[in-house]
């Protein structure tokens, strides 16, 4: 069974820096993953490990979820990085991310890896969940197949950055289409976003928004995780500290929604024990079909804890 977790924010941090490891336990974020993939140059991805070991293993993370983004399937450096993480730090790690997943394969790859550490080590197996990255082309066009590929997966994330590159999509740098700064006339990513959204919701995963790279840009930063959000994620990365406030803002219901949630459940309950298929609320028709929007908010309420 698939493990509930809270993932408004997810922040990103670099597995060669011990400080800001420890930062990154202190923050507001929901989820922190350890990198060892993009922010860690190659000369010092083996002794990253020892780090997010270290941090995993002594730091107090309170209610976070405790996250290592390794390396790619492809390359030298990915079944060192679970083995040597598990097998040191199993026990105070939550979930994998793969990066740069391109089909299924890559993910049966690291499941039953996982399953093989988690036996030796005497762990429970199946604990530690995965989350992937959908940041190529060609995970975008099987994205249906991945998003159903493993019972350990818990979440899609949209990786904006690689899949300008995979695509050929001209902007220069992550956040830029936000600003404005490309000539296109709307959101360029809403298909890959919305098509990404569908497959996790499809499989009951999470859906997470990728990055966004103006740090400086608080307000393109809230735009584009609105949009997010509207279309159905549930958090977004933080590649910032000052992200993790917005995102925890923008992923949980407001006051004005949950109490016009409240009054649409209320409603509509009234309405079947007056024996009525159907409710009226502010000139709105509510029935059971309609109802079950209200009630995620709600569960989505009390999970953020602000219900």
């Amino acid at each position: 069974m698939r493990k509930s977790r809270l993932r408004r924010s997810e922040l990103s941090t670099p597995g060669h820096s011990p400080k800001m490891i420890a930062k990154a336990a202190a923050s507001d974020a929901d989820l922190v993953f350890l990198d060892l993939e993009d922010s860690v140059v190659a000369s010092e991805k083996v002794a990253a490990r020892s780090n997010i070991i270290d941090g995993l293993n002594s730091l107090d993370w309170g209610n976070k979820t405790r996250a290592v983004r390794i390396n790619p399937v492809s390359t030298q450096w990915c079944h060192g990085d679970l083995i040597d993480i598990v097998s040191a730090a199993g026990r105070n790690l939550d979930v994998i991310i793969i990066p740069k997943v391109l089909a299924p394969r890559d993910v049966w790859f690291v499941d039953d890896l996982l399953t093989q550490l988690e036996t030796w080590n005497g762990l429970e197996v199946g604990r530690i969940g995965v989350e992937v990255l959908i940041e190529e082309t060609e995970a975008l066009a099987r994205v249906e197949e991945i998003a159903a590929s493993s019972p350990r997966l818990e979440a899609l994330i949209l990786g904006v950055g690689d899949l300008s590159a995979s695509q050929g999509i001209r902007l220069g740098h992550i956040g830029a289409a936000a600003e404005g700064q490309y000539g296109y006339p709307g959101d360029v990513w809403h298909y890959a976003r919305n098509r990404m959204i569908v497959a996790a919701r499809a499989n009951g995963l999470d859906a997470i928004d990728g990055p966004f790279g103006a740090i400086s840009n608080p307000d393109g930063y809230e735009r584009e995780a609105s949009w997010a959000a509207t279309l159905g994620a549930v958090g977004k990365w933080a590649i910032h500290p000052s992200q993790i406030s917005i995102a925890n803002e923008i992923f949980a219901p407001t006051k004005a929604e949950i109490e016009r949630a409240t009054a649409a459940v209320r409603a509509v309950k009234e309405a079947e024990a007056a024996g009525l298929g159907a409710a009226s609320l502010g000139g709105m028709m509510i029935d059971a079909a309609t109802t079950r929007i209200f009630e995620a908010v709600l569960d989505r309420a009390d999970r953020c804890g602000v219900a």
